[in-house]
């Protein structure tokens, strides 16, 4: 199926029309790009994984490196409903073949894509000089320049159309792409599907090997380990190294080149960083027991050993053809592979937030909406677990019901950042569009308390087509808590009960 680059390249001139000022709206409009190129290690000849820039994927669906597209559009003419769309991809050279994989040929590359023309760099000069001859007064769109953000654009080819007298800006065309990208079509949608259930299964992967070794059907045959390496079916998960490896592992084995964000694998107490990505770690073991000596130096080995109650929590989704998934998911570890009682009551309220939040999201409703009600949900849930008082706790009052703790903003501490963002091409996807700088849907009165949405990725009414992660958290992460342990609003005896070793 080839990528619907044509579609996406009007809609990003419609957007990118209305951002102009009225005298521009009626000129013809170029886009020119650059697409990503291939990094090096420091000063070596190591190549970085490649993984094409966004922008010039949503407008090409092109993955070969150091590539360029050119696009045009006039209002009223044929070039208003079908842009003119020309890609350049570098040609293959001797070193190429001998080398790496090649890039395509002009004639593969033109049944790959769905583009106007295709042909090499060499050919972009000419083809700016034709389109300076064929739309007089044409106004060329770049992204930001001398940006570190975005692949470097040559300077010669801006200069040329400076050269001609023509005009180059790069106010505009950032803003057009992330307002267009923010609304998916359904080919973006069935990639973001499609990403997010490789991803589903690969963390189903890392449940069932650690339900397995919880039940005792992990074995290892002879020799393993010792004469020969472990086979896959052989491995335990003890570190978060192991879980990150399968989970990755599983991912690449149904086609997904990319990694969305860095996996976070975090076990025990490092699970309440919310970004936590060094996945270098062991599971906490519990202490030696008193025979333990007798083992028959099996201790070493791992074959008596015992897992403290914890939680692990993986956050990892993979990419599928540049579209990102985004997966949170927390299992117990230890305790015959159960959640304790104070764990379970954390999950069960985390997904009451996120229940509730399935339950009001629709088009319309603004995203400050959801935030409020999982910080509402949570204030219920503490208040029911004996976290937070209640004015029939005693000695209290009226200054602990849930409208005043609400107002406190101390549930801060505990859930600190967005319940979601919006979900594509990147795992944060299009956050000047998701939460404009200048934002007229947000103003006067706060809902709840400010510090709510400090952290929240995205404000703005929901629209059809928008697609959203909905991913509440609880955290009791000493310096989060740290701020409030002269809260009022909290029993502290409880907190310090319920809080010890786990995230979810």
């Amino acid at each position: 199926m080839v990528y619907p680059a044509q579609k996406h390249v009007l809609k990003t001139f419609e957007h990118l029309v209305k951002l102009l000022p009225e005298a521009e709206r009626t000129k013809p409009q170029i886009l020119l790009l650059a697409g990503g190129a291939v990094e090096f290690r420091n000063d070596t000849d190591r190549e970085l994984v490649f993984r094409q820039e966004s922008n010039f994927h949503y407008l090409t669906g092109c993955d070969v490196p150091s590539s360029f597209v050119i696009a045009a559009y006039q209002p009223g003419t044929s070039l208003s409903t079908t842009p003119s769309l020309s890609l350049f991809i570098p040609k293959a050279e001797l070193e190429d073949l001998m080398w790496s994989v090649p890039p395509p040929s002009l004639a593969e590359a033109q049944q790959a894509y769905d583009v106007t023309t295709v042909e090499h760099p060499s050919a972009i000069p000419a083809a700016i000089d034709t389109l300076l001859k064929a739309l007089p007064g044409a106004l060329f769109h770049t992204l930001p320049r001398n940006s570190p953000l975005f692949p470097i654009l040559p300077a010669q080819y801006t200069q040329k159309v400076l050269d001609a007298d023509g005009a180059v800006t790069d106010l505009y065309l950032l803003s057009a792409l992330q307002t267009a990208r923010l609304i998916k079509d359904s080919d973006e949608i069935a990639a973001i599907k499609k990403a997010n259930e490789i991803s589903s299964r690969a963390h189903e992967v890392i449940m069932r090997v650690l339900g397995k070794a919880v039940k005792g059907k992990i074995e290892a045959g002879a020799g393993a380990g010792v004469d020969r390496p472990l086979l896959p079916g052989e491995w335990l998960i003890e570190k978060e190294a192991e879980a990150e490896a399968i989970f990755v592992a599983s991912c690449r084995r149904e086609g997904s080149v990319h990694q969305a964000y860095l996996p976070i694998v975090a076990a025990s107490t490092r699970a309440s960083t919310l970004h936590y990505c060094c996945n270098d770690r062991e599971f906490a073991w519990g202490p030696v027991k008193p025979h333990d000596h007798h083992n028959k130096n099996e201790l070493a080995h791992g074959k008596t050993k015992e897992l403290n109650p914890q939680v692990l929590l993986i956050d990892a989704g993979c990419e599928w053809n540049c579209y990102a998934s985004d997966i949170t998911r927390t299992m117990p570890v230890g305790n015959g592979g159960k959640f304790t009682a104070e764990a379970r009551a954390i999950y069960e309220l985390v997904l009451e937030m996120q229940q509730e939040s399935f339950n009001i999201i629709k088009a319309g409703l603004h995203w400050d909406a959801v935030q409020l009600i999982c910080h509402r949900t949570l204030v219920k849930g503490f208040q029911k677990l004996g976290i937070f008082k209640t004015p029939e706790s005693p000695g209290s009052g009226s200054w602990n019901s849930e409208e005043a703790i609400l107002a406190d903003g101390v549930s801060s501490a505990f859930f600190p950042h967005g319940v979601g963002h919006s979900l594509g091409m990147d795992v944060h996807d299009v956050p000047s569009a998701s939460k404009p700088a200048v934002n007229p849907t947000i103003g006067g009165v706060t809902l709840g308390h400010e510090s709510f949405y400090t952290y929240l990725r995205l404000r703005l009414p929901l629209e059809t087509g928008m697609v959203v992660t909905v991913e509440p958290g609880i955290y009791f992460s000493p310096h989060l808590l740290a701020a409030v342990r002269e809260s009022k609003h909290i029993n502290h005896d409880v907190l310090k009960r319920v809080s010890t070793c786990y995230q979810i």
